[in-house]
């Protein structure tokens, strides 16, 4: 099957890309792992943090953000024990206050969505050099996002989270998934 640019023979990956990267995600508690995850994989590659996150899901009590939000600095030490996770403990504390700010909002899925007009946007790119880092929708929503009290949630790690929850469609046109989701929706 053709995969993206990006996608190596890693099954991991490659079950990723073929299963998640790119499908609309309205689900609270899945875009909620992956905003902690595209914040953990800061400076560090995609595939670094999804070999840790079955690790991540156990810590982080299954990404259960009121359980993520109460937790102590004892914990967050502890943490920074597990070799199983990435130990960083400004990406930790970062989890715990995210959680904090995804509790104060009405509705996190609608305040995500909202930036792409409630809608995914499907790209039609050719090649991987059409495909952005950021955009202005990324931008928006990491100034929306930093005055709601969230961290680690620059425009770059905003567009990787907008690629992997399908607010925006970037698999190219040589990629087996691009005809899938553009046929679905």
């Amino acid at each position: 099957m053709p995969r993206c640019f990006w996608c190596n023979e890693d099954p991991l990956y490659m079950a990723y890309h073929d299963q998640e990267w790119g499908t609309p995600l309205r689900d609270a508690q899945g875009l909620f792992e992956l905003l902690l995850l595209e914040g953990f994989q800061a400076g560090l590659s995609w595939i670094t943090v999804l070999r840790k996150r079955e690790r991540y899901r156990e810590v982080l009590y299954g990404f259960d953000v009121q359980r993520v939000a109460q937790m102590s600095d004892a914990e967050i030490d502890e943490l920074m024990l597990d070799p199983g996770i990435i130990r960083n403990r400004l990406k930790l504390n970062a989890a715990r206050r995210n959680a904090q700010a995804w509790l104060a909002l009405e509705d996190p899925v609608a305040f995500l969505w909202s930036f792409v007009d409630n809608r995914p946007v499907i790209n039609h790119f050719k090649d991987r050099s059409e495909v952005p880092a950021i955009t202005p929708q990324a931008v928006a929503m990491s100034k929306g996002l930093k005055k709601a009290g969230f961290t680690f949630v620059g425009p770059t790690i905003c567009y990787a989270l907008m690629q992997a929850s399908g607010m925006v469609m970037d698999h190219t046109q040589d990629c087996d998934r691009y005809a899938q989701l553009v046929n679905a929706g």
